[in-house]
């Protein structure tokens, strides 16, 4: 049986367009935020955090260290991006920009905890239902991170509570292939057979290899050899699955 699975990522970054605050700021510190965030647009990092920096010193204001923070992160300066947006968040603690900015950066540093902990502060504001609907996907990554983290730690209920959590937040099909191989391991087939539909009806990035092998695995453990088969013949269509899915299928008569 296959156990290594790839957990794609793709969080979502709130869309922020701070250019018409600069004029907000005193006019030196705006000049320096909107040359700072120019660079960032061409991907000139360092740079751009230097201009931020520049800024600071003139007014302390939050959009100056988001954007630094933002800045860091993209340069990989993961320590200091969670401070910046730390100070940021000091000044104004309910900007959600931030809030998914800092989550975002906790979830790159592995403490998905944390990462949970700052989007769902998003999810109780007042915030649009739209971007609401984008962070709750972030939160959906971040605990399908927990849920497989815990399944390879040996601790099978806390993998699958944290799963469960990542599938009721958005239908996330690595999250729900996850689930139909821990339930097809722990011999509860129908549940591991819905898993593995769901996984197939919400398929965004996994291929379908995986689903079909679990539900082949499912199908045999309730004794529909019939069906099982149909699973493993679909499931050896995918490179990944083709040996395993071929074996399953010899050994399935």
């Amino acid at each position: 049986m296959k156990k290594n699975f790839f957990l794609y990522t793709v969080l979502f970054l709130l869309s922020v367009s701070f250019l018409n605050f600069a004029q907000e700021m005193k006019p030196e510190a705006g000049k320096l935020y909107n040359e700072g965030n120019a660079l960032l647009k061409d991907g000139n990092f360092n740079d751009a955090i230097a201009k931020y920096d520049e800024a600071l010193q003139i007014e302390k204001d939050y959009r100056i260290y988001y954007q630094k923070g933002i800045a860091l992160k993209k340069a990989g300066k993961l320590e200091d991006a969670k401070n910046a947006l730390l100070e940021s968040l000091k000044l104004n603690k309910d900007f959600d920009g931030t809030l998914n900015a800092l989550g975002g950066v906790y979830f790159s540093m592995g403490d998905y905890k944390a990462a949970i902990d700052n989007f769902e502060k998003i999810l109780n504001s007042k915030a649009s239902n739209n971007v609401k609907s984008k962070v709750k996907k972030n939160v959906s990554l971040a605990y399908a991170k927990l849920g497989n983290d815990a399944l390879s730690s040996g601790d099978a209920a806390k993998g699958i509570e944290y799963l469960k959590k990542s599938v009721e937040n958005d239908n996330y099909d690595a999250a729900y292939l996850s689930l139909a191989k821990v339930y097809s391991e722990l011999g509860k087939w129908d549940e591991s057979i819905a898993a593995a539909e769901n996984a197939l009806k919400y398929r965004s990035k996994i291929s379908k290899g995986g689903p079909y092998f679990y539900e082949g695995i499912s199908y045999r453990g309730k004794g529909d050899l019939t069906k099982a088969r149909e699973m493993f013949k679909l499931a050896a269509a995918d490179p990944t699955y083709k040996k395993t899915a071929e074996y399953e299928l010899g050994a399935t008569k």
